[in-house]
C-alpha cells in the first residue's frame, strides 16, 4: 500500500512539472536552428512554441474550384482513399514528433477534408493526437450537420473525439458551393459563414464536443476593399481566429486571374486594422519572420476588441518576456484544467513574482476594457487576427535550389524568399527521406510532382504510365 501511494505521489510530481524535459529539448533545439533576424524579443518559436505542422499528399483532391487555387493540375485527379490518408498521416506524424518534440498544432490539410470518411477523418485525428498533435481540419464548409456528427461520434453512437478543431475557408474567389455557385461578393457569404459555425454549435449541444473554429480568406486586389466588412459582420458569428493570405503566383497556373503583387502585407494588415477598429502590433508576438506571418491576440468586450498587449507599453512587455520565461514551456491549449492549475501553482511556487506581474497586467487590462463595459458584456470572446503572406513559386524554387547547395542569393528578391524559408513557422514531413520542408516549399517545388504520382497510384479513372 505504501508503495503504492509513493508511485502515486511520483507520478502526480511528474505530471504536474510545469514542462517536461524533451518539450524543453525541442524548444531549445528550435531557437537554435533559427535564423538571426528573428531572434527577437517577441519570437515565439523556440520559447513557446515549435511552430505549425501540415499533412501533405493524403487526400488532394477539392469539389470547389478556386482561384487561384494553391494546389497543382494533377490534384483533383487523385481519387480519396482512407486507408492512404492514415497510412500517410501515421507516417508524416511519426516523423514530426521524432524531429519537432512532443507537441505542436498540426493542421489535416489537403484538399477538402470532409471528401474523406467520416470514419477515415476520426482515425487520422486520432492519429494526430497519439503523436502530441494539436489537429486542425481544413475545410471549405460547404458541409453537412449529418457528417459532422458522423466525425465525432462512432458508429456505436458514442463520443470517439472530444474536441473538433476547423478552419473554414470563404472567400468570393471559390465556386461551386451549394446555394451560391458564383459569389458576387464577400457580403453574399456571410449567411454560409454563420451557418457553418451554427452546425459546430449545435454539433456541442447535442454531442458534448468541444469545438474550435477559425476562418481563412484569400486575399486578392478584387476584394481587399471589402476585408474590413467581412471582420465586422463576422467577428460576432463564433470564430476564434481569422486568417488573411495575399494571394500569391502558386499552384494550378490555370487559375491565376489578377495581379496579385499589387496587394502588399501593409495593405491587407491596414483593412485588417480598419475592420477591427484598432491599431493591432504584430511585432509584440512574433511567428517566424513577420515578412510571412503577423499575429495579434486580444478579444473582444461587446463590439470592443482589446489587444492581450500593448507594445507602446513597457510594463506590457515585460510581461511577455515573463510568460516566455517562465511558463514558455507551458502547455495551456492541450492540459486537463485541473492539471494545468497543478502546474501554474508550481510555477508560481517556484517565481513569486509572476503573480505580481501578472496582477498589474489584469489591472491595466480591465482599465484599457473599461469595468462599466466589462460588467454589461461579461462574457468576454478571445479571438486573433492573422496574415499569411505566401511566396510566388517561381522565387521559392530558385531559392531553395539554392539553398540545397548551400548557395545565397545576390538578388534581392531571392534572398528575401531564402530569408523567409530559412525562418519558415510552417513543416512538413517526408518520411521517405527524413526530411522536413517549409509549406511554401511542398506546394511551390514538390506538390507537382508528388500529385502528379498520387494520380497514377491512386486514380479516379485509369492513368496509363508513360513509357520512356
Amino acid at each position: 500500500m505504501v508503495r503504492g501511494l509513493v508511485s502515486a505521489l511520483r507520478r502526480l510530481e511528474q505530471v504536474s512539472r510545469p514542462g517536461d524535459a524533451q518539450f524543453a529539448a525541442a524548444l531549445r533545439a528550435r531557437w537554435a536552428g533559427l535564423p538571426e533576424h528573428v531572434k527577437t524579443p517577441g519570437q515565439v518559436l523556440g520559447r513557446h512554441a515549435v511552430g505549425c505542422e501540415g499533412t501533405h499528399g493524403v487526400f488532394p483532391k477539392c469539389n470547389l474550384a478556386c482561384t487561384p487555387c494553391y494546389h497543382s493540375r494533377d490534384a483533383n485527379r487523385v481519387r480519396v482513399d482512407g486507408a492512404h490518408t492514415r497510412e500517410n498521416v501515421e507516417a508524416q506524424m511519426r516523423l514530426l514528433r521524432r524531429l519537432r518534440g512532443p507537441r505542436a498544432h498540426a493542421q489535416l490539410i489537403g484538399g477538402e477534408v470532409t471528401l474523406l470518411d467520416p470514419d477515415d477523418h476520426a482515425a487520422a485525428l486520432e492519429i494526430m493526437r497519439r503523436h502530441g498533435r494539436e489537429p486542425m481540419s481544413f475545410t471549405h464548409g460547404d458541409v453537412d450537420y449529418d457528417y459532422l456528427r458522423r466525425l465525432a461520434l462512432g458508429p456505436d453512437g458514442h463520443r470517439r473525439l472530444r474536441r473538433l478543431s476547423f478552419a473554414a475557408h470563404f472567400d468570393m474567389f471559390m465556386f461551386g458551393r451549394r446555394g451560391i455557385e458564383r459569389p458576387p461578393d464577400e457580403a453574399s457569404l456571410n449567411p454560409y459563414r454563420a451557418a457553418f459555425t451554427a452546425k459546430l454549435r449545435r454539433l456541442r449541444r447535442e454531442c458534448g464536443v468541444r469545438t474550435f473554429a477559425a476562418h481563412n480568406m484569400t486575399v486578392t486586389p478584387a476584394n481587399l476593399d471589402q476585408v474590413a466588412e467581412v471582420i465586422r459582420a463576422t467577428r460576432g458569428m463564433g470564430y476564434g481566429m481569422f486568417s488573411f493570405q495575399p494571394a500569391a503566383f502558386i499552384g494550378d497556373e490555370r487559375r491565376w486571374h489578377e495581379a496579385y503583387r499589387d496587394v502588399d502585407g501593409d495593405a491587407v494588415w491596414g483593412e485588417i486594422e480598419r475592420g477591427v477598429g484598432t491599431r493591432l502590433d504584430y511585432r509584440i508576438i512574433e511567428h517566424g519572420d513577420v515578412r510571412c506571418n503577423r499575429v495579434a491576440y486580444g478579444f473582444y468586450v461587446g463590439e470592443r476588441y482589446i489587444p492581450v498587449l500593448d507594445g507602446d507599453d513597457a510594463r506590457d512587455l515585460a510581461v511577455r518576456d515573463a510568460f516566455y520565461r517562465h511558463l514558455g514551456e507551458v502547455n495551456f491549449s492541450g492540459t486537463p484544467t485541473p492539471l494545468l492549475l497543478a502546474q501554474l501553482s508550481r510555477v508560481v511556487a517556484q517565481h513569486p513574482t509572476v503573480l505580481a506581474v501578472a496582477a498589474g497586467w489584469l489591472g491595466r487590462t480591465v482599465r484599457r476594457a473599461g469595468v462599466g463595459r466589462l460588467l454589461r458584456h461579461p462574457r468576454l470572446r478571445p479571438t486573433s487576427y492573422v496574415m499569411h503572406r505566401f511566396m510566388d513559386a517561381e522565387d521559392v524554387a530558385e531559392a531553395w535550389r539554392l539553398m540545397e547547395r548551400g548557395e545565397r542569393s545576390e538578388d534581392p528578391r531571392i534572398k528575401e524568399t531564402q530569408e523567409r524559408l530559412s525562418a519558415c513557422h510552417y513543416a512538413m514531413a517526408h518520411p521517405q527521406d527524413g526530411t522536413l520542408v517549409p509549406a511554401c516549399v511542398q506546394h511551390s517545388v514538390l506538390d507537382p510532382g508528388e500529385n502528379a504520382a498520387l494520380r497514377r497510384l491512386l486514380p479516379i479513372v485509369e492513368v496509363r504510365a508513360r513509357r520512356n
